[in-house]
């Protein structure tokens, strides 16, 4: 299930909403399901917020021997359908 945040629809508006949706919240919910429109505690209109997605960086490529130490076998292709481990 995603999980998706939620956040007050007016921030100005912060006596009418409570602590956590003035501050937003997140909620797993499955995706065949609607958006929530109003917070679950106090029922003040909520909007979906946008958030950034994680996603791994590789600084540089594997060498033969990084390969190696993770458990990689690493191949040499020698001729047209023909390798050779390393």
């Amino acid at each position: 299930m995603p999980i998706y945040e939620y956040i007050s629809q007016s921030p100005e508006d912060q006596h009418q909403s409570c602590r956590i949706c003035a501050k937003g919240f997140e909620l797993r919910r499955p995706i065949d399901r609607a958006p929530l429109l109003v917070c679950p505690l106090c029922k003040h209109p909520v909007k979906k917020v946008i958030s950034r997605i994680n996603t791994p960086t590789i600084t540089k490529p594997l060498s033969i021997s990084d390969a190696k130490k993770a458990g990689f076998t690493v191949m040499e292709k020698r001729d047209e359908g023909v390798y050779e481990k390393l």
